[in-house]
């Protein structure tokens, strides 16, 4: 009976090293999806699809001056082109629990000038569901200007 007891600590050993693994693998994962997620934010903001905006941005949706807003913003922000991210710093770097935060994007669509803008994200830890929703983006800022 002796000889079993270690095997019996290596696994326990084992799975909760896996398991603590997969959680961080979870949350350090988190600013990619955020990344993902702003991109498509931006590709209907270029095709001038506010309907599609508005959709990824569902707390917005459902506040009547965010939505004319965001249909004026998206109308002036219309790009022909592929858009592609220059730069993304993340809301937060790695969300265990739930927090709030404001990421900033420089971008431009095929041959336009870089625009920045910010973007407010809630994003959940691995142990609450790693959910993540973007609130908002905002009119363009000026390149070196911080998000507020």
């Amino acid at each position: 009976m002796r000889g079993g007891r270690p095997w019996l600590a290596i696994g326990f050993g084992l799975f909760v090293f896996l398991g603590i693994s997969a959680l961080l693998a979870r949350a350090l994962t988190g600013s990619g999806n955020e990344r993902a997620r702003v991109l498509e934010v931006l590709q209907a903001q270029a095709r001038g699809d506010a309907d599609a905006v508005l959709r990824d941005l569902p707390a917005c949706a459902r506040e009547p001056a965010c939505v004319r807003l965001t249909r004026d913003r998206v109308a002036a922000m219309r790009r022909p082109g592929r858009v592609e991210i220059l730069h993304y710093r993340p809301s937060v770097q790695v969300a265990l629990t739930d927090s709030t935060g404001t990421g900033r994007v420089a971008w431009r669509a095929d041959g336009s000038l870089p625009i920045v803008q910010c973007v407010r994200v809630t994003r959940g830890g691995p142990l609450s569901g790693a959910r993540l929703e973007l609130l908002s983006i905002s009119a363009p800022i000026p390149r070196e200007a911080p998000c507020g």
